[in-house]
């Protein structure tokens, strides 16, 4: 099959965080939330060079090109990432400045440690005592035979000593930063009205002469660095009983990953500089000059107390299904019920669990756990039901990248209460959200649960914008039990995900199902006949259902695309005779669902699934996606799909250029397809 060209993943990848950005920018945000979307760029790019960037640089060593590219080459990839990565590093500082002037108008003011007053200077000195001080431990450079492993996820003063008489030679020293154990922020005291934060690294900055005090300078230099890792754990996935000794491994290896990245303030002494690039042994192409303040990501946790104005964001409410009725169990058994979130109340899923473990009749619950809150009631519920006599299976996926330690914690603690603990399947993460509850009344044994398209976390469904279906419809439950079926033994039993009917199941037939709903849709396109799909992904990147797509539009078919993240289609084409609508949405919520609807010549066919359109999803994963049965729920997705193709407010144009430019609302109603959605499910 030819393919038509496409963006490179990681471009793309680029231009979502461009958006990200945008947010910080936008001065129509709260000053909170403005600040926290710096934070988010700035955490979304340290993962993306720990994962994408070295995994390019490994693909250059090796003299391979990268197949999910295409024609080019990772070296051409890698020098327009860094070209971009420091053209959106330039805009980033001038949106912190302009943010810093409006926190002054909120009377919220930063200070330095060259800035503070005689009074703050005393709290300060006070606070490094008391709080700090042991929990600093420098490194002279010099004396050093070995260089030291610096910590991926912390940041370094890299301080420069000397005598102003130059009596004794000048030195280097690292301090790390301790903003695990300590916070980032110290609000220092005020007689009026005004409110200044310190950040961390200015007060140990202020406190140098005292932590050198016996070396006789009196001249100190400092300024923020930062390495970023390698972050990718191999384990050649093996699935067996040595694949926990494997993470572990690997959970310690990544800690000495090899540099990727090496971020500093763009006004450190150039001596320091370059003594920091040789003994780190790094190149041109690792280096990301920056401003004062790294790691950035802390300014998620930016302290809501300096705000007067507290958050307007509207809390979650009981779906009006579950309101009034005995229990969420009686409900399901009766109805299908399609969650979401974050404007229903997660509580909805925490009720259904905790009914399952005090339920006389119920047999037994099997659950996938991708990623869990950390303190999560998930977790407690399934514990319960086991202490109740219940047979508990959790299927937790170690390889979860960046979960993996905590998910290590989850299997010793869930064995520890009497859970069946699977670790997945050779080859395949599983990232199907499922749950599965047996329950057997006067000897006739029923299934319900649910299928989601987020994970089991009720930390992140605050902000997650995700689709639960609560079920016990027959077809879906004997799909979902085929599936914890074969995850229990999945060495033996490939087949029995073969013999679905109703749900479609990667990597077993999900591909080849979608391409025949997009053919069906092309076939009716061609007899003048309804043909649409709308598609709402959180990354498109699968070259075939992309050149699929293409060719759809090419013969009639309309093509809606809301796709969060990465698109590599380029929806801008002369011969498609339907031009391709894509729009990304990036607002207070994150927008996590995935969600087809094909036209079927009016009788429209729904799905919401946990896979994303990538080939690691679409081949390499254990994923659901599961059709929408009942009619009012339908209409329900299809009407919030409509919403979010109809926002002008915060949805951005994807255009081959990506160009990132908003919608225009021109004369129309304004509409943020997040407030409107919050306002169509809080009128049902």
């Amino acid at each position: 099959m030819p393919h038509r060209k496409t963006l490179a993943r990681d471009l793309s990848w680029l231009s979502f965080n461009g958006r990200v950005l945008q947010e910080a920018a936008d001065d129509t945000v709260p000053l909170k939330e403005r600040i926290k979307f710096l934070g988010i760029f700035s955490n979304n790019l340290d993962e993306f060079f720990r994962v994408r960037v070295a995994a390019l640089r490994k693909m250059l060593e090796l003299g391979t090109k990268a197949k999910m590219h295409l024609e080019l080459d990772p070296k051409k990839i890698l020098t327009e990432i860094q070209d971009k990565v420091i053209e959106q590093q330039t805009e980033f500082e001038i949106i912190w400045k302009d943010i810093i002037r409006d926190l002054k108008k909120q009377h919220i003011n930063f200070v330095t440690n060259t800035k503070l007053n005689a009074t703050q200077k005393t709290f300060v000195q006070n606070y490094f005592n008391e709080e700090v001080r042991t929990s600093v431990v420098p490194l002279m450079l010099e004396s050093l035979t070995q260089f030291p492993v610096l910590n991926d996820k912390s940041i370094y003063l890299a301080c420069t000593l000397s005598k102003k008489d130059n009596s004794i030679p000048q030195r280097f020293a690292l301090v790390s930063i301790p903003a695990r154990n300590l916070s980032r922020f110290l609000i220092l005291p005020s007689k009026n009205n005004e409110q200044y934060i310190i950040l961390l690294e200015d007060v140990i900055r202020y406190c140098l002469p005292n932590i050198f005090s016996f070396f006789g300078y009196d001249t100190f230099s400092s300024h923020i660095i930062k390495v970023t890792r390698d972050a990718e754990i191999d384990i050649d996935n093996d699935v067996s009983g040595s694949l926990i000794q494997k993470i572990e491994k690997g959970l310690k290896n990544r800690k000495k990953g090899k540099p990727v990245r090496f971020v500093f303030d763009k006004n450190i002494d150039n001596n320091l500089l370059t003594y920091l690039i040789k003994r780190l042994g790094l190149t041109h192409e690792n280096l990301i000059p920056g401003g004062r303040i790294h790691n950035f990501k802390d300014f998620i946790g930016f302290p809501s107390t300096v705000f007067s104005k507290k958050n307007n964001r509207k809390k979650p409410f009981t779906h009006p299904q579950l309101l009034n009725d005995i229990s969420v169990t009686a409900v399901v058994m009766q109805k299908d019920v399609m969650l979401h979130f974050p404007y229903h109340s997660y509580n909805s899923i925490i009720d259904l669990l905790r009914e399952a473990a005090i339920d006389p009749d119920v047999l037994s619950i099997k659950i996938t756990c991708y990623r869990l809150a950390s303190r999560s009631k998930i977790i407690n519920a399934l514990t319960n039901a086991v202490r109740n006599g219940k047979q508990v299976t959790a299927v937790l996926e170690l390889r979860a990248r960046f979960d993996e330690e905590a998910n290590l914690e989850w299997k010793e603690r869930l064995e520890e209460a009497g859970v069946k603990v699977l670790l997945g399947v050779p080859n395949y993460k599983v990232h199907a959200k499922l749950c599965l509850i047996k329950k057997r009344v006067n000897n006739v044994t029923t299934h319900y649960g649910f299928v989601s398209t987020g994970n089991l976390n009720e930390s992140t469904a605050q902000v997650y914008g995700d689709h639960c279906l609560l079920t016990s419809d027959r077809n879906i439950m004997a799909d979902v039990n085929k599936v914890f079926t074969y995850l229990e033994k999945p060495e033996s039993r490939i087949g029995l995900l073969k013999t679905c009917k109703t749900l479609l199941i990667s990597p077993v037939n999900m591909r080849r199902q979608i391409i025949f709903l997009i053919n069906k849709e092309v076939k009716n396109a061609k007899q003048k006949k309804p043909a649409a799909i709308t598609l709402k992904v959180n990354s498109l990147s699968d070259q075939i259902l992309i050149e699929k797509l293409n060719l759809a539009a090419k013969d009639g078919v309309e093509i809606k695309l809301i796709i969060r993240g990465i698109c590599c289609l380029l929806p801008e084409s002369k011969i498609a005779k339907m031009p391709i609508k894509a729009v990304s949405i990036v607002d207070e919520y994150l927008e996590h669902a995935r969600v087809m609807v094909f036209e079927n010549n009016g009788q429209p066919k729904v799905y919401i699934s946990s896979a994303d359109w990538m080939v690691r999803n679409i081949d390499h994963r254990i994923e659901v996606a599961c059709p929408i049965l009942e009619k009012n729920i339908q209409n329900e997705l299809i009407d919030i799909l409509k919403i979010q193709l109809s926002d002008n407010i915060k949805a951005r144009i994807i255009d081959n250029d990506q160009h990132n430019n908003y919608v225009n609302p021109r004369n129309t109603k304004k509409i943020r397809s997040q407030v409107e959605t919050f306002n169509y499910l809080n009128s049902k």
